[in-house]
């Protein structure tokens, strides 16, 4: 279950893959459709994601130390440690300008993740359940900030979120030309087989994740929208 070289044959939409992601969805519907049940339990749920968020990143990192296998590019800097680093701020001290960027890199970003993921360990590898757990838990946080805790984010935010995330992609593609690493896959897709391989390279693959971004960051906004026009209906 810990081994570095056991447990190697993770298969894209096989039974395990598309079962946990089944399971996703099944969550993701309870927290939303029983939310007035629920709404009694909502410290259990705050700190149960919180917890679920420190100890995926940390286990993360301590089985790479006990493998002898922690490299630079390990470090905490990729897309889903910003958002986990967000998400347990946010759970600590409230802060809605905070949860702006965090609802449009940790909502539909960590779920197509999930869909098609950097993985290469099969269930019930530690690779595994950490890897759809810490990225559901992700998404998951942010549906509670919207759910249980009435976060909003206004249209503006758009572009306010799209020139935060290009803001802080800059010293990150520095520092991978220092580190010689790749952190938010600035300097090429991911070794596996993910979204990211349809990008190109040179400088369309650069042009491609600006779309790719802003299309997300659109797609994102739409139920945001559509919740609170109707807030703005009834109220």
């Amino acid at each position: 279950m810990f081994s570095v070289t056991e447990m190697r044959t993770f298969e894209l939409f096989s039974v395990p893959h598309i079962s946990v992601l089944l399971m996703f969805v099944t969550i993701s519907c309870w927290l939303v459709y029983f939310r007035h049940y629920l709404k009694r339990y909502q410290s259990v749920l705050k700190w149960a994601l919180f917890w679920m968020l420190v100890l995926c990143e940390v286990s993360w990192h301590m089985w790479l130390v006990v493998t002898g296998t922690w490299e630079v590019g390990d470090l905490p800097l990729q897309l889903c440690s910003v958002s986990t680093f967000i998400a347990v701020y946010l759970f600590l001290k409230p802060d809605p300008k905070a949860f702006y960027l965090l609802f449009f890199i940790g909502l539909l970003p960590p779920i197509l993740s999930m869909v098609t993921p950097e993985m290469a360990y099969q269930l019930p590898h530690y690779r595994f359940l950490k890897y759809f757990l810490h990225h559901g838990a992700i998404a998951w946080s942010v549906l509670y900030f919207i759910v249980y805790e009435d976060y909003r984010v206004p249209k503006k935010a758009i572009w306010t979120g799209f020139l935060m995330v290009n803001l802080l992609a800059l010293p990150i593609f520095f520092l991978n030309l220092f580190l010689g690493t790749n952190f938010f896959y600035l300097v090429n897709p991911t070794e596996s087989k993910t979204i990211l391989s349809f990008f190109g390279s040179g400088v369309m693959y650069y042009i491609n994740l600006e779309i790719a971004a802003l299309v997300v960051f659109l797609v994102t906004y739409v139920p945001m929208g559509v919740v609170m026009r109707r807030e703005r209906e009834r109220g």
